[in-house]
């Protein structure tokens, strides 16, 4: 069988939602973008891809990639939008892994767009009463648990994996710092160059602006500060998570090219990376946050490889305890994990992370001339995702 390979990768900046560069641009823009970016970066043929995959979080998005592919003119080109909420755009390129290890494909885009800015306000009738509607409505990931609250990640993820690897709030905070300093010096190094394309879009003064630059990491970000935050949850004993050691709320949209290893050698493309392996797991969504260290288990054992083999690491921070937790319990150097920066500070645009994470991944490893690299992030609803590429020296 042949193997599939990445050719082409790209994504926006992140923005922060609802107040920065991104939050009047639509996700029907941004798919636009980053499809036509993807493809021109392959070199391929618009019409060769066989299908578009992107991912979508928190219902209601539509078909963005079908919406894209359209408005592309590759008329003849598929799209699906996927939902695995956080992982979602890890689970396309697996997806698309799939479809052209087994033959049945040959060029996927797989990615996805987030734009929770403009995400829809939605509604449902409530059940047995003619005519009312719940206001707002927003869709669960799970049943609502005492445990495990389906609206409050906070508990479900943060805190939770917080008392199950026993991590401190210091811990936490010094991990957060780090992953503010490392975004922000890697901005300006310009390390995130390569990987960003700049979009035109209307900023809040209505004048056209070029977007290239993540905006969510803070350069005044100390120690004091985030140790002066106020816990999310003073009325629980202990609690350690506050929103300076959480994501942010973002937009953004990214992407990866995959073909077979054959075409790309027929056609003369650049094979950036080699996907190796990819998972997805379900656990007690009291323990989504673990659920990462369980994929990233998983994951090494479909690839045959070890902790030790791998070079660099893209675990999520949905929430700081999440790497943290995975560090201390899976013996990974915490010096190789995340190491420009996470979601603490470049931001989590949920449906784009996966796959901003694997176009960090691969320069990185171009940059250190090669390795094996794992993105790893846990989901909503108990679940998790992980993803192994190896880029040839």
């Amino acid at each position: 069988m042949t193997d599939p390979v990445i050719v082409a990768g790209a994504r926006t900046a992140v923005g922060t939602a609802n107040k920065g560069t991104l939050a009047n641009t639509t996700p029907e823009e941004l798919g636009l973008a980053l499809l036509t970016e993807t493809v021109e970066r392959s070199g391929l043929d618009p019409e060769r891809f066989d299908d578009v995959l992107f991912a979508e979080s928190l219902y209601g998005g539509g078909d963005v990639a079908r919406h894209a592919a359209v408005e592309a003119g590759m008329l003849t080109v598929p799209g699906a939008a996927l939902n695995r909420h956080c992982a979602g755009s890890l689970s396309t390129i697996g997806l698309a892994a799939a479809q052209i290890k087994s033959g049945m494909e040959d060029a996927i885009v797989a990615g996805g767009v987030q734009s929770t800015s403009l995400g829809p306000a939605l509604k449902r009738r409530v059940p047995g009463l003619r005519g009312i509607y719940e206001d707002p409505w927003v869709p669960p990931t799970h049943p609502n648990r005492a445990d495990a609250p389906n609206m409050d990640m906070s508990i479900s993820v943060g805190w939770n994996t917080a008392k199950y690897a026993d991590l401190s709030r210091e811990e936490m905070d010094a991990w957060a710092l780090r992953s503010h300093q490392r975004a922000i010096d890697a901005i300006d190094k310009g390390l995130f160059e390569e990987e960003i394309f700049p979009v035109s879009v209307k900023n809040w003064s209505g004048e056209t602006v070029e977007f290239s630059v993540d905006e969510h990491p803070r350069r005044d970000t100390t120690r004091e500060r985030l140790a002066s935050l106020r816990v999310l949850h003073p009325e629980i004993e202990g609690f350690s998570i506050t929103a300076g050691n959480a994501s942010g709320m973002n937009d953004a949209a990214a992407a990866v090219a995959v073909t077979s290893s054959d075409l790309a050698k027929s056609e003369g493309l650049t094979s950036l990376a080699t996907i190796r392996a990819w998972t997805s797991v379900g656990i007690d969504p009291a323990l989504m946050g673990v659920g990462a260290l369980h994929a990233i288990t998983r994951v090494l054992g479909k690839a045959g490889l070890e902790v030790s083999d791998v070079a660099v690491w893209e675990i999520n921070e949905a929430f700081a305890s999440v790497p943290v937790a995975a560090c201390k319990l899976l013996n990974i150097d915490e010096e190789i994990v995340n190491i420009h920066g996470s979601g603490c500070s470049i931001g989590h645009p949920v449906a784009a992370s996966g796959a901003r994470m694997v176009n960090t991944l691969i320069r990185d490893l171009q940059r250190r001339g090669g390795g094996i690299g794992v993105a790893a992030m846990c989901a909503g609803g108990g679940q998790a995702g992980a993803l192994v590429i190896e880029v040839q020296p």
